[in-house]
């Protein structure tokens, strides 16, 4: 049997990678197709097939621009001598065609995100710096043909494996499809379950992006005066520093190699996560590490968070319901043990046996 991978891109890591890289562990020999290819930015596939067309010539910063050009790719790939066909995609990748006889098995991270469930936000905040405006108008005008096309796009796989509940409906919503939910692998191994400290407090990794919700961590933790620690940077970076002007209890530091993440959240009294994702690694990684998470109560945290037991969730993304999820989480007592064990159902292990399995039922 010949088997084939394609993902959208590879020019960073993230959720989509991870999930590439594990499929590659169960099919070495398969090659990688994808738009754009960056070994110095993920040098997991080194020793993969990775395979690229011409639009591996354009610079990374010109993803955004050329959807249309990703869309004639993918559609044009030709996959025909492949008779499985398994596809990481939160955009065009789960577009490929394919042979008549042969199966498409696509992990679907999410609807296009711009084009659906964060249309609204995108056009708030397209990420373009001062080409905003033009980013918002072509957005505006573009979108209509997008969307169609991606729909079409989402039809073709012969099935559909997906990240949380939440995706699920989502994926359902928009393109009336019918998926399964197989958790997206985490290394949730080498967590130090470490004594909490008052020196890191609440911690916050997530990239400092508008639809991360990170202003609301700030602003909650300087109402009540709590430590809050965030790591990494991002386009709200500057923003946020100036929310959290006067307010000593809250630091910034910059982005850090995993091993000092793992140190930090081992030790942090909680993690914070305000942000609507259809997962969420982050927050599995601190609850690895036996940290308590409180997150918002939509999305893909509450297939892994259990109110009260490993953390809190909060109902609405407002100043107010993360104060009271902070003044809740510190009437609570967690068992940093049990903590740590909630997050072992979410290892790399079980993704691929899971995966595998799902295969096996489906050829």
């Amino acid at each position: 049997m010949k088997v084939a991978l394609v993902c959208d891109w590879l020019d960073g890591i993230g959720g989509a990678e991870q999930v590439l890289k594990e499929f590659h562990n169960l099919y070495p020999e398969a090659p990688i197709f994808t738009s754009v290819y960056r070994p110095k930015k993920i040098d997991w596939f080194i020793d993969a097939d990775v395979r690229t067309g011409r639009l591996n010539i354009f610079p990374t910063g010109l993803r955004k621009f050329i959807p249309f050009l990703r869309n004639a790719y993918f559609n044009r790939l030709d996959l025909s001598g492949y008779d499985l066909i398994i596809s990481s995609s939160g955009a065009e990748a789960k577009g490929v065609k394919k042979r008549g006889d042969a199966v498409h098995i696509c992990y679907l991270h999410a609807p296009t995100q711009y084009y659906w469930q964060k249309y609204d936000d995108y056009l708030r905040n397209p990420g373009f710096g001062f080409l905003d405006p033009l980013a918002r108008l072509g957005l505006k005008l573009l979108v209509g043909r997008l969307r169609k096309i991606d729909f079409e796009f989402a039809q073709r796989p012969d099935f559909i494996v997906t990240a949380s509940s939440y995706t699920k409906a989502e994926i359902k919503k928009y393109y009336g499809r019918e998926s399964t939910v197989i958790f997206p692998p985490v290394n949730v191994a080498g967590f130090g379950s470490g004594k909490k400290s008052e020196r890191w407090g609440f911690v916050a990794t997530s990239r400092q992006v508008p639809w991360k919700r990170l202003d609301l961590a700030v602003k909650a933790c300087a109402n009540l005066s709590e430590p809050l620690t965030l790591v990494g940077g991002g386009s709200e970076h500057k923003r946020l520093q100036k929310l959290a002007s006067g307010q000593p209890e809250i630091k910034f530091l910059p982005t850090m190699g995993a091993a000092d993440i793992k140190k930090i959240l081992g030790k942090s009294k909680g993690y914070i996560f305000p942000s609507l994702e259809p997962f969420g690694i982050a927050p599995i990684e601190a609850l690895a590490a036996g940290t308590p998470v409180i997150a918002f109560g939509e999305g893909g945290a509450v297939d892994y968070i259990d109110d009260g037991k490993n953390g809190v969730l909060f109902k609405k993304q407002t100043v107010a319901s993360l104060i009271g999820a902070i003044k809740k989480f510190n009437k609570s007592k967690f068992d940093r043990g049990e903590v740590a064990k909630s997050a072992k159902r979410f290892s790399d292990g079980n993704f691929r046996k899971e995966f595998a399995n799902f295969v096996k039922m489906k050829l």
